[in-house]
């Protein structure tokens, strides 16, 4: 699996732990529903303000949510 790819997994995961939709996750995080899903298709790759973004709007500390990938990574 690609680093994107595991990327998008676990915003996926996190967005519906949340019960957030990806227009909701992208209000939160100043990003379009579409980027948001394109990010958890694993089709674009995000820039270091895009994971801080999405971990602000997440509620989810940025180390925590690069474990998260490094774990779905190893699988």
């Amino acid at each position: 699996m690609e680093v994107s790819a595991a990327f998008g997994v676990v915003i996926r995961r996190l967005r519906i732990a949340k019960g957030l939709t990806q227009e909701q996750l992208g209000f939160e995080a100043g990003l379009r529903r579409t980027f948001v899903s394109s990010l958890e298709l694993g089709q674009k790759e995000p820039s270091l303000t895009t994971i801080f973004k999405l971990s602000s709007a997440l509620k989810f500390d940025v180390a925590e949510l690069l474990r998260l990938v490094e774990k779905e990574l190893a699988q």
